[in-house]
C-alpha cells in the first residue's frame, strides 16, 4: 500500500468520525456547518479533494484543519506533520485548490 493510499485511508476515517475526532482543530460548529453548506452548493471544494491536493505537495500527517471566511475569501488552514518532524501551516483557497501560503509553526 502507498504512502498516498494510507493517507487517504486515514483521512476517510477522521472524515467519517467528523469534529468529534478533532478534524477541525477548535471544534466550531458554525464554522463546520458553513463548510458543509458551501460544499454541497458547490461554492467550495470538499476537504478530501484540498487535502489529497496538498498531499502531493506537502507530504505528511494532517494534525487539524481550520475552515475560515477571510475578507470574502475562504479558506482552509491545514497543520502538516512533516516526514521529517516539522509541523508546517498550509492555507489554501477553499473554492480554487490553490495553495496560498506554506509556513512552518512555531
Amino acid at each position: 500500500m502507498t504512502h498516498t493510499s494510507i493517507f487517504r485511508l486515514l483521512l476517510i476515517a477522521m472524515l467519517a468520525a467528523g469534529p468529534a475526532a478533532g478534524v477541525f482543530a477548535d471544534d466550531d460548529d458554525d464554522d463546520h456547518n458553513l463548510a458543509r453548506r458551501l460544499v454541497s452548493e458547490g461554492k467550495i471544494r470538499e476537504l478530501a479533494v484540498i487535502t489529497e491536493k496538498v498531499a502531493t505537495e506537502v507530504p505528511g500527517k494532517v494534525l487539524s484543519v481550520e475552515f475560515e471566511n477571510d475578507d470574502g475569501v475562504y479558506k482552509y488552514e491545514l497543520k502538516i506533520l512533516r516526514p521529517e518532524g516539522k509541523v508546517q501551516e498550509i492555507e489554501v483557497d477553499a473554492v480554487s485548490g490553490v495553495i496560498l501560503k506554506i509556513e512552518d509553526d512555531d
